[in-house]
């Protein structure tokens, strides 16, 4: 029996039998069989495609043994929990970021607590001067989302919040094109915030804010599949999202 989802998850990632062989060092028609002859390769072929497509083991292959390695792996991901984002030292956010060598991202609706560091802004500068990505996503403060995670917090200012992280934002916004900002309409169930192969998870609870909210460190691990679920999350909303504008930071 063929392997449609890994034929599928080729087809999403745009990328070939050949390719897919070439990154992880076998032979083309081994591959082929994989997809043609749904046979399973060996577990450490199955661990190396599954980091290639960015996708869980586990979504490729029904391997049990796979099953219960990938279980491990992710629980291995997570480093650190914390009871309350407030409780998150104040320098782990700086030195967390200030080891990003490719990508920085923050997925949040407003986010004020780093727009209001000088030192955060003059990270963002240095990090994208050096050819870093850096995404800077927050929610459009004229969205449903958005007035609707206000009132799940119990006030509704959360438009404002938004547009005061804009505000002290715009010099960079105007003066430094290397850090993207973007603002989006979804609606989110966890703030993330990345740095390469760490992340921050902060999940949105009902009726309190975020910084009351846990917050999970995260460390990539080939095979583990938590990290890139949420990293992929980054990567789709980054996507449907759209640029600032004068009147999204003014309102008028």
């Amino acid at each position: 029996m063929s392997n449609e989802r890994l034929r599928s998850a080729l087809l999403a990632r745009n990328m070939t039998v050949q390719s897919l062989a070439e990154a992880i060092d076998v032979n083309p028609k081994t591959v082929e069989r994989w997809i043609t002859q749904g046979k399973v390769p060996y577990r450490r072929h199955q661990y190396a495609t599954a980091t290639v497509l960015k996708v869980d083991v586990t979504t490729l292959w029904d391997d049990g043994r796979a099953v219960e390695t990938a279980t491990d792996l992710t629980k291995a991901e997570i480093a650190t929990v914390f009871p309350h984002r407030h409780t998150v030292p104040s320098g782990f956010w700086r030195e967390m970021y200030d080891r990003a060598q490719e990508n920085l991202d923050v997925l949040v609706y407003a986010g004020l607590f780093l727009s209001e560091d000088p030192g955060f802004h003059d990270l963002l500068k240095a990090k994208a001067a050096a050819g870093v990505r850096v995404r800077i996503l927050l929610g459009d403060p004229e969205s449903a989302a958005v007035r609707q995670r206000g009132m799940d917090e119990g006030h509704q200012i959360m438009d404002g919040k938004i547009r005061n992280a804009l505000v002290l934002y715009r010099p960079l916004l105007k003066s430094h094109p290397g850090i993207g900002f973007r603002l989006h309409d979804s609606t989110l169930y966890n703030s993330i915030y990345r740095s390469d192969d760490e992340m921050l998870v902060n999940p949105h609870v009902y009726g309190i804010g975020a910084f009351m909210a846990p917050a999970l460190h995260l460390r990539r691990l080939p095979g583990g599949g938590l990290f890139d679920t949420y990293a992929n999350s980054i990567d789709h909303t980054w996507e449907h999202a759209r640029s600032i504008t004068e009147r999204d930071i003014t309102g008028a």
